[in-house]
Order: structure tokens, then C-alpha cells, then sequence
């Protein structure tokens, strides 16, 4: 009896390792939802591809919320050269409109790095031609991915309030969906060039620091200096009261229309409006 169970047991897993050796495993490269990360990223799996097939990987940003049994995943690290093999070969290859279609594409809060990659893998065969495209579904989907994150950066850019600290610089929250902070902070480092101002995105824990007559750059907050800027919420700003005064008398309050001010902003985008903020 005992022999028995043994040869079964034997031949059982025979026949499961014969099953995995004609079982093409799925490569799926991960990585952080960062720029840099995903252009990494890509540029691993090509490598990989280009030996065993584009159809046998697939892309996702972390977290990966469902591991499949089947799969075998690798985590990428970022790479600044192969960041920048990657973006030189899509502006070269394709066109600079290809590449800015991928760099809004890498700031969604969907998902969108396999959607990405496939899109650069018809790009490099097709070339300039890519964009114009229209029948192609990588390509809508990704003409999806950018009016959506541009809508994102041109709600930001208008209801982004700063905040004046002791009159020496200014201060912004916002708690944008997409990674759209950097764009944003762009937009006012051209109008504000001779001022000290910061934009702080709550929900990534990072800020777009712009030193007067100075660059702009990226920075990570710790939790300890989120929690001292939280407070620059609280700071006394003549300028930030006469505005939440005019915008409270230049209504008519007949002709309040809730339902159309949330079509044109956002009930989400409102929380660090001073205009919309609960008065203590």
C-alpha cells in the first residue's frame, strides 16, 4: 500500500514537472511608480524581450495587488543611463510628441507602464507615423492617459491657493490623483521666477522647492516635516482673507448653483482651498 501511494506521489509530480517545462512562465517586471522607475523598467523588459518575445512580458507598477502562481515577477531599480537610453531612443526613433504622450502617461494614477511599453513596442517599428495612428488601440489609450493627466494640471493650476509665510515664501498643498506636482510647479516658476515658494503633494510626501531666481527641484519629505508644513495652513495671510472675503461677496446668492460649481471645481480638489476651508 505504502509502495503504491509512493510511485503515485512520484508519478503525479513527473507530470507536473513536465507541465512547467513546456509552461512558458510570464516575465512581469514591477517597479515604483516613479519616472525613472518605469523607464527602467521598460528598458529591462525589451532586453528580456528581445531574446524570448514581447509577448511574453508584461509591466505593472507597484503594489502588485494579485500575484499570479504562474508568473514570475522582478522588481526593477532605477537607472539614470538607462533612463536616458530610453527617452533619447523615443525621441529619435519616433518623435518628441511620442515621448511627451509617455512622460503623461508614466504620471497617471492608473496603471498605465504595459500600456506604455506596447505602445513604444508598434513605435519603433512604425516611427513617426505612431501618433497620427488613430485606429490603433495602444495609441487611443494612451491619447486617453494624456488629456486626462493634462486635465488634471490645468485644474491644479488654477486652484492651487499659496500661502504667504512672514512674507519671505510661499507655501501650497494639494493632493493631486496623478504625479502632476513637477507640471503644476512649472507653470508658476514662470510667472513667480523671483520668489521663494514651495508646492507640496500630501499625497506622495514630496515638494517642488523653487528658490528665488533659482531652479526648481524635487524633494522628499519625512514625516516629521510633513507635520511641521501642515501647519503653514494655520499662518494669519492678509492676501489669503481678501480673497476668501471677495469670493464670498461677488456671488449672487440667488443664483447659487452648487451643482455647476462642482462640475468646474471639483468637490475633491477643494480641501486645501482657503475659499472652501472651514473657518475655526
Amino acid at each position: 500500500m505504502i509502495l503504491a501511494f509512493r510511485e503515485y506521489i512520484i508519478q503525479h509530480l513527473c507530470c507536473v514537472w513536465m507541465f512547467y517545462e513546456k509552461w512558458d512562465m510570464m516575465k512581469i517586471f514591477t517597479c515604483k511608480n516613479r519616472f525613472e522607475d518605469m523607464m527602467t523598467c521598460i528598458y529591462d523588459a525589451w532586453e528580456y524581450a528581445l531574446v524570448y518575445g514581447h509577448e511574453n512580458v508584461s509591466l505593472i507598477r507597484e503594489p502588485v495587488v494579485q500575484l499570479s502562481f504562474m508568473d514570475e515577477y522582478i522588481h526593477i531599480e532605477p537607472d539614470a543611463d538607462k533612463v536616458k537610453k530610453v527617452v533619447r531612443s523615443i525621441i529619435k526613433s519616433i518623435s518628441y510628441e511620442a515621448y511627451m504622450d509617455v512622460y503623461y502617461a508614466a504620471l497617471s494614477a492608473d496603471d498605465t507602464l504595459d500600456d506604455i511599453y506596447r505602445f513604444l513596442n508598434v513605435g519603433f517599428r512604425m516611427g513617426p507615423a505612431l501618433t497620427r495612428m488613430l485606429t490603433e488601440p495602444v495609441v487611443i489609450r494612451m491619447m486617453e492617459h494624456r488629456r486626462k493627466v493634462g486635465n488634471e494640471i490645468h485644474y491644479w493650476r488654477e486652484f492651487t491657493r499659496f500661502n504667504a509665510i512672514e512674507n519671505k515664501v510661499y507655501v501650497a498643498h494639494i493632493e493631486p490623483k496623478c504625479d502632476v506636482i513637477y507640471m503644476v510647479a512649472g507653470h508658476f516658476a514662470d510667472r513667480m521666477t523671483s520668489e521663494h515658494f514651495m508646492i507640496i503633494d500630501e499625497n506622495r510626501k514630496y515638494a517642488v522647492m523653487h528658490p528665488a531666481d533659482g531652479e526648481m527641484y524635487l524633494t522628499d519629505l519625512s514625516d516629521s516635516e510633513m507635520n511641521v508644513l501642515k501647519k503653514t495652513e494655520e499662518y494669519a495671510d492678509e492676501y489669503r482673507v481678501l480673497w476668501d472675503v471677495f469670493f464670498h461677496t461677488i456671488g449672487i446668492r440667488q443664483r447659487e448653483n452648487a451643482k455647476c460649481q462642482r462640475n468646474m471645481f471639483p468637490v475633491w480638489m477643494r480641501k486645501h482651498a482657503v475659499e472652501f476651508m472651514e473657518k475655526k
